[in-house]
């Protein structure tokens, strides 16, 4: 499961980090928080061609775009569906309804800097941790976004309304545990592998979504104050004396 991120890196320094042109409707300055849950506006990676974005054929592209957590498959009648498809898993997302399209040619990356996941601790207690990479560089999370229209209500009021989700899979060494789940993590040199909606090889793009090796994320307690997501600032970040 992947709920909560951190992205406070810029825009202009992401796409910098990924090569990755911005959208025109992004501000290059503003980070978006500290804890950042489903529902919220994140920032996505895909591919685009010519000033096209998402258009297949011919040489591509990343941009750099905005889109509302949680996905809303075309189909659907309102928003809420995004409340529970905010996660996808690796191992039924080439096949499960809600996602199969936009596996096949709909994939995104989603920066971040970090991630929270809570870990079961005495009596009914969770215990949040932070994780981030090793090296000190930002999380490019593999995902999926789709387009949606309508008919039914959009307090966003954006039509059409790009909305993503984020590909989770078994955890690896470095979150097993903490949780049992994690994010799908690209390394840099299987980006262009991901997003390339010509690129419809399942069984190489289904090898990608595997739990990164061990010792790319360090982690460490944080503050139960990151459960309100309310709170946003960046000592929600720090670590804890587990001690107290």
């Amino acid at each position: 499961m992947c709920g909560r991120i951190s992205l406070y890196s810029t825009p202009e320094r992401l796409s910098r980090i990924f090569d990755a042109e911005l959208s025109p409707e992004v501000d290059r300055d503003r980070p978006t928080g500290f804890n950042v849950p489903p529902t919220r506006r994140i920032l996505g990676i895909a591919a685009t061609r010519d000033g096209a974005p998402h258009e297949p054929g011919g040489e591509f592209r990343r941009r750099l775009g905005r889109y509302r957590w949680g996905l809303v498959p075309p189909w659907a009648t309102d928003l809420t569906i995004a409340n529970r498809l905010f996660n996808a898993r690796g191992e039924t997302v080439a096949t499960k309804p809600s996602f199969r399209a936009a596996f096949a040619t709909r994939r995104l990356a989603v920066p971040a800097d970090g991630f929270y996941e809570w870990k079961s601790g005495p009596g009914k207690e969770r215990l949040p941790y932070y994780f981030e990479r090793s090296d000190g560089q930002p999380l490019a999370f593999a995902g999926l976004w789709e387009q949606w229209q309508g008919p039914g209500p959009n307090p966003d009021q954006e039509v059409p309304l790009l909305t993503c989700t984020i590909i989770t899979t078994e955890a690896g060494a470095d979150v097993a545990d903490v949780h049992d789940r994690m994010p799908v993590i690209l390394e840099r040199d299987a980006l262009d592998e991901w997003l390339d909606p010509d690129n419809q090889d399942r069984p190489e793009l289904e090898s990608l979504l595997v739990a990164a090796p061990a010792g790319t994320l360090v982690r460490h307690r944080v503050d139960k104050r990151v459960g309100n997501v309310r709170n946003d600032d960046p000592g929600l970040m720090e670590p804890i004396d587990q001690a107290q």
